[in-house]
């Protein structure tokens, strides 16, 4: 299901919002600002504000998840956004075709990009990967309900 979204993000709830977006992409990709601005605009529509944290990290963990598509994983993919209120959580999923399962880099602090999936490892609920025919599906759960920050002592191993 594909939900078009206006072309601008918003920080009024909108009524009737609905609580998927998807989108899917071909060989040439998609814009990962319009990846941005769908989570935000479905998260701010369903009352979540633009500036509370939830938000934030939800923008961050779809950014990372379909820059890894886009960079490891060329040609059609796909992005579904679920909102779960009932759980207070979104899920995040992206389709890709590369068989390989994510693997997070070694932490280096002097090492340029490469720290995004330990993040998203870190920020989210749930993380996994499933190995399909056809590539692999990657979900991310993100908390709505979080504290503003997160304690520097919490660890999700995955």
């Amino acid at each position: 299901m594909v939900t078009p979204l206006g072309n601008k993000a918003t920080d009024e709830p909108v009524p009737a919002t609905p609580s998927q977006y998807g989108v899917a992409w071909g060989s040439e990709g998609t814009s990962i600002a319009h990846a941005r601005h769908a989570v935000r605009t479905l998260l701010v529509g369903a009352g979540h504000p633009a500036d509370r944290q939830p938000t934030l990290d939800a923008q961050l963990v779809v950014s990372e998840l379909v820059t890894n598509a886009l960079r490891h994983a060329p040609g059609p993919g796909r992005l579904l956004l679920e909102l779960l209120p009932e759980h207070g959580l979104l899920r995040i999923t992206v389709h890709d075709r590369s068989p390989r399962r994510p693997r997070p880099l070694d932490p280096d602090p002097h090492r340029v990009g490469g720290h995004g999936l330990h993040l998203v490892a870190r920020i989210c609920e749930r993380f996994d990967t499933v190995l399909l025919d056809d590539g692999k599906r990657v979900t991310a759960e993100l908390s709505l309900r979080r504290e503003e920050t997160l304690d520097p002592g919490r660890s999700r191993p995955r």
